[in-house]
């Protein structure tokens, strides 16, 4: 999905550095089934470093870092050429789309996350963290944390077609766990943290939809500083590509060489699949309501 090439962005919007404080983090990458509570995209297979429970400290802005992408990331047409302009471009469109859209679904006021680029390791409020995690967001410190080079490795780890829709649905996956934050449901994945009926799975796809819901509610929206374009029918594909190379059922296919269901985390590929599309073709939050779903491979709403 391309940015208006007018579009203004906000380069101060996204950070590149830890977090503070110390707490139980959220999703990330493809390991460590002990740590309950990183939430991101890939956590839970095994193989791939999980969150280390670092110090917490704050590393301080990278200053050098930020003057560079302030200067390089301004508009639109930046967003539509470089990675990183395109996460900023992304989450001030998730915060325009979520500040409308939370109070008038739930009478929730829209608490803006942080959200932090970093390369190789990083310190958060949930812990130390590397690149490994994948994307992931920590609800101590309110952040999703990503490292743009995860984009090349969905395309050639996981074996997605990629395209900038793609790398959105990342973002916006995360701003998902924090939505889940506000409302109430995140908590689900660490009280029920495996299995494919379990509430961490339906934390994750519930996190597909909530994704699906914003690209469907922002796309042609010319409302704020940031304006998207519509959205084809290719773009369309190469998210949902992107939702099914990160499947439970095809992660440990392809690291594992067998399907093992009851260690699944975040649902099998058509399932998350299924879930985006949900929020996407509805633009409705009660649609997204895994936990009263009987059937994970039928949103009630398709």
């Amino acid at each position: 999905m391309s940015f208006d090439d007018s579009s203004q962005l906000d380069a101060s919007r996204v950070g590149s550095g830890g977090g503070r404080g110390r707490g139980i983090a959220v999703g990330g990458g493809l390991g460590g089934g002990l740590l309950l509570l990183i939430v991101g995209l890939l956590f839970g297979q095994d193989g791939i470093d999980a969150i280390t429970g670092g110090d917490g400290q704050d590393t301080g802005p990278q200053t050098a870092v930020e003057q560079e992408r302030a200067e390089r990331c301004q508009t639109g047409e930046d967003a539509n050429r470089y990675t990183d302009c395109r996460m900023i471009a992304t989450a001030q469109s998730l915060d325009q789309f979520w500040e409308d859209y939370l109070p008038q679904a739930t009478g929730e006021q829209y608490v803006m996350p942080g959200v932090e680029l970093f390369e190789g390791q990083t310190n958060t409020g949930c812990g130390a963290a590397s690149s490994a995690v994948g994307p992931f967001y920590c609800p101590a410190d309110e952040t999703a944390y990503l490292d743009v080079a995860f984009f090349d490795e969905l395309q050639t780890q996981f074996g997605a077609e990629g395209g900038p829709l793609a790398e959105e649905y990342v973002l916006a996956h995360e701003f998902g766990h924090h939505i889940q934050n506000q409302i109430g449901t995140l908590g689900y994945a660490q009280q029920d943290p495996q299995g494919p009926e379990s509430g961490a799975v339906r934390v994750e796809l519930q996190a597909d939809c909530l994704a699906g819901l914003w690209a469907g509610g922002a796309a042609g929206d010319t409302s704020g500083a940031v304006d998207l374009g519509d959205i084809s029918q290719e773009e369309l594909d190469q998210a949902l590509d992107a939702a099914s190379a990160i499947g439970d059922d095809r992660i440990q296919e392809t690291t594992q060489g067998r399907v093992s269901p009851e260690n699944f985390t975040h649902g099998a590929s058509a399932q998350r699949q299924l879930w985006f599309y949900a929020g996407y073709r509805t633009g409705d939050l009660d649609a997204c309501d895994t936990f009263s779903a009987r059937d994970l491979n039928a949103p009630p709403a398709l």
